[in-house]
């Protein structure tokens, strides 16, 4: 949306002057900002937990799936990185590889990347081969008496080099990992709110038939405020409320923080910055192709909207 937008500094300013309470207060703005995000969102995933940070998001999405599903261990994509808190440490390899290793409970997948990757573009199907990574992951930890609770992953890799994940990979993953029990989690921390220009979510990119079972937002959802949501199906949180242990955040979800969000929205509609992801985003890939052209170091220049990659090569 941009730095110190003033539309978001107004909203914040008006309600700071008017009320902010810790959430086990009700207050109109909480169910306000939680319809607005589901008119973004296919219709099942109609439950949200407000946090502050992307890192809060991924924990509790682990947290989440845990609980439904029984099961502990996590597939996650190499190179990953989903967040700062001991538990994401654990999930991303990014992280956990200079730090303490790989936990017996994480299982780490190839990152789907047709350019850099196991299979590549030259390969006939790169994304039921990717997909099969999954399935043998599965299988060999039903083996080893393990069950699997997530397939975590960034709709779009980032730190692990701007990966755009080929169409289909993710509804075959979801396939095996679904059969084995597990949910599919999808980490939209840096790629939501439209940065993609084509939808709204990069997860669509996969194709409307797609639906995460879990979707985490963070980074640009407040502006630059903290902010973050968990948004989830009726299935996964009556599971985690049937513990007796309630979700308590005292300032996630706060009536300051969700008139931000609620004003993010705003902008972006008003602005249309979803055009503008797309249009940008298309002009910056039509020159770096060009620049690609005339330099060898420039291997690929991958991306969609204003989510975009050049890999320099030797």
């Amino acid at each position: 949306v941009g730095h110190c937008h003033p539309d978001i500094v107004k909203a914040a300013h008006e309600q700071n002057q008017l009320l902010n309470t810790n959430s086990r207060y009700l207050h109109d703005n909480l169910v306000d900002y939680a319809e607005r995000l589901s008119k973004t969102l296919p219709e099942k995933l109609c439950v949200f937990y407000f946090l502050n940070s992307g890192s809060e998001a991924n924990d509790l999405a682990l947290r989440l799936a845990r609980q439904y599903t029984k099961h502990e261990d996590v597939i996650v994509l190499d190179h990953a990185y989903h967040g700062h808190l001991t538990s994401l440490i654990d999930i991303s390899p990014y992280k956990f590889r200079n730090l303490g290793g790989q936990k017996e409970w994480v299982h780490v997948a190839p990152v789907p990347d047709t350019y850099r990757g196991l299979y590549r573009e030259d390969h006939e199907d790169s994304v039921t081969a990717y997909a099969d990574e999954v399935k043998n992951i599965i299988e060999h930890a039903h083996k080893g008496g393990r069950k699997i609770a997530a397939f975590f992953v960034e709709s779009l890799p980032s730190v692990g080099g701007q990966i755009i994940p080929p169409a289909g990979y993710f509804q075959k993953v979801a396939e095996h990992v679904h059969k084995a029990g597990g949910v599919f989690i999808a980490d939209e921390i840096q790629v939501g709110f439209g940065r993609v220009g084509k939808h709204f979510w990069a997860f669509q990119l996969q194709g409307e038939d797609f639906i995460p079972d879990i979707v985490t937002m963070g980074k640009p959802i407040g502006n630059g405020h903290p902010l973050a949501c968990v948004a989830t199906t009726k299935e996964i949180a009556e599971a985690f409320a049937a513990t007796g242990v309630e979700y308590f955040n005292t300032f996630g979800g706060n009536p300051v923080s969700c008139a931000i969000g609620l004003a993010v929205l705003d902008v972006i509609e008003k602005e249309h910055l979803q055009a503008h992801a797309t249009e940008v985003g298309n002009f910056l890939m039509k020159i770096l192709k060009e620049q690609q052209t005339k330099h060898p170091i420039i291997g690929d220049v991958r991306g969609c909207g204003l989510f975009i990659g050049v890999d320099l090569i030797k």
